[in-house]
């Protein structure tokens, strides 16, 4: 009996937490979607106004030769503000219960995304407000990430960790997907609704945040926040059948400090490969459909629902990383590898955009950045040096993911600067790019093949 309540309560975790970053993901996609309805109703874009057809094109201050860098505002502003909070959220979720930390923070966020849909209901020209729902937006929405990486991680152990956080990983797409099926369902008769249905989405997870997430169990026997699944006994193999209770144990040992974090062997190298992964995966994420539009003439649903496919690749690669991760015990090789591909996959994309070669993007793109942001954060957020100290896992998770911000804000300002000169400028900024992440796991995987064990996170033990 014990055994099928730990199985449903592992399950149950899994299938929460999955939903609860979809929602995530969900509400940050629909700018890209309106972005193209907006550049094909006007090419002088009043940015942000209503779609009127008698509307003044010469609105400033978005004309002609600046709306792709102004558009470009509107991403960074969002994910500057992201980057610079996921490291100050990963210290302050360690401090606080994480069940409450982001239900605050999922309410907020789908306040912020409300706000940003009405803009266009109450008919706001003023470019200043969208920055500031964006900043604001962007804050808060970093209560995420290192919440449900260190909820899930407390659920599961290392056995097969590069798997299950492969499939679990997969919300980070189908939010995208869902993201813009919603927002285009609205965009070209209201494009104020394709913010409001994804805010009201959220805000509803955060409530079922509140009534449904257990944060971790304690058995007697483990220690506080060990994960049950994966740990087994060296006579069954099997977990020992005592009673779960969920607690919070006085005796946890500390927070661990952001240098102290950043000392983890392998912290600083897969932060910094992420940067530049997550950089190639967000400028996707945010010019995608604009790019469809130009290249393959097509409206804003259209545009938006064949950027889908870029998402459905990224659950397949995702899920494939983390398979071979596990199955040769090299999490560093495993994402060299699919960034030295990923980089001639884009050239060939640039060149002949045929958008079946699109899955093909994702997966290459968004394995190495999945494996990252998932097993290799929950493998060094638990390493030996750390002596079981469980409660260090959100504030690794936040250096790594912040860290990956950083290149998440930086690619899309650079693409609406580099596209004014033509598309293949931003292609080749996107495989350059692919390249710098790959040079930071490049003595990892030295490490990885040398070594005479081959074993997950061999690299950073």
């Amino acid at each position: 009996m014990f055994r099928s309540s730990l199985v449903g309560g592992v399950a149950f975790t899994f299938i929460l937490t999955f939903l609860l970053y979809t929602s995530f993901h969900l509400s940050r996609k629909p700018i890209s979607i309106v972005k193209s309805e907006l550049h094909k109703n006007c090419s002088m874009l009043p940015a942000l106004t209503s779609l009127h057809t008698d509307m003044d094109c010469s609105w400033k201050p978005f004309d002609k030769n600046n709306y792709k860098q102004l558009l470009g505002a509107m991403d960074y502003s969002f994910l500057f503000a992201y980057a610079i909070g996921m490291y100050l959220s990963g210290i302050i979720g360690e401090r606080l219960p994480i069940r409450l930390y982001l239900t605050v923070g999922m309410l907020c966020s789908g306040l912020f995304t409300c706000l940003f849909g009405l803009g266009y209901i109450y008919n706001i020209h003023s470019l200043a407000f969208y920055v500031s729902v964006q900043v604001a937006n962007g804050l808060v929405q970093t209560t995420g990430w290192p919440s449900v990486v260190t909820c899930i991680s407390n659920w599961f152990g290392k056995g097969r960790r590069g798997l299950v956080m492969g499939v679990w990983n997969s919300h980070t797409s189908v939010g995208n997907i869902l993201g813009s099926l919603i927002a285009g369902s609205y965009v070209s008769s209201n494009w104020g609704m394709s913010f409001i249905v994804p805010g009201i989405i959220i805000a509803a997870m955060g409530v079922v945040c509140f009534l449904f997430l257990i944060e971790r169990t304690y058995c007697h026997g483990l220690l506080p926040g060990e994960p049950l699944l994966g740990r087994e006994t060296a006579a069954s193999g099997r977990v020992p059948l005592q009673q779960v209770v969920v607690v919070k144990s006085e005796s946890e040992p500390s927070a661990i400090s952001f240098m102290g974090a950043l000392r983890i062997p392998g912290v600083i190298e897969f932060s910094l490969s992420l940067l530049f992964a997550k950089l190639v995966s967000y400028t996707f994420l945010f010019w995608l459909p604009l790019y469809i539009t130009k290249a393959a003439h097509l409206d804003a649903k259209k545009a938006g629902d064949l950027s889908t496919l870029f998402d459905v690749g990224g659950i397949v690669g995702g899920i494939l990383a983390g398979v071979i991760s596990d199955k040769l015990g090299k999490r560093a090789t495993t994402c060299a590898v699919m960034l030295l591909l990923a980089a001639p996959t884009l050239y060939g994309f640039s060149m002949i955009s045929q958008f079946a070669m699109l899955l093909v993007c994702g997966g290459l793109v968004n394995g190495p950045y999945a494996l990252i942001t998932t097993a290799v954060s929950a493998d060094l957020g638990t390493h030996k040096s750390l002596k079981g100290n469980a409660r260090a896992l959100s504030t690794v998770t936040a250096i790594i993911d912040g860290t990956g911000s950083v290149g998440a804000a930086v690619g899309p300002l650079l693409a609406g600067v580099l596209s004014a000169g033509g598309w293949d400028q931003v292609f080749y900024m996107l495989m350059t790019a692919d390249f710098l992440a790959l040079l930071f796991l490049l003595r990892l995987v030295k490490k990885e093949l040398t070594s005479s064990k081959s074993r997950p996170i061999s690299t950073v033990e």
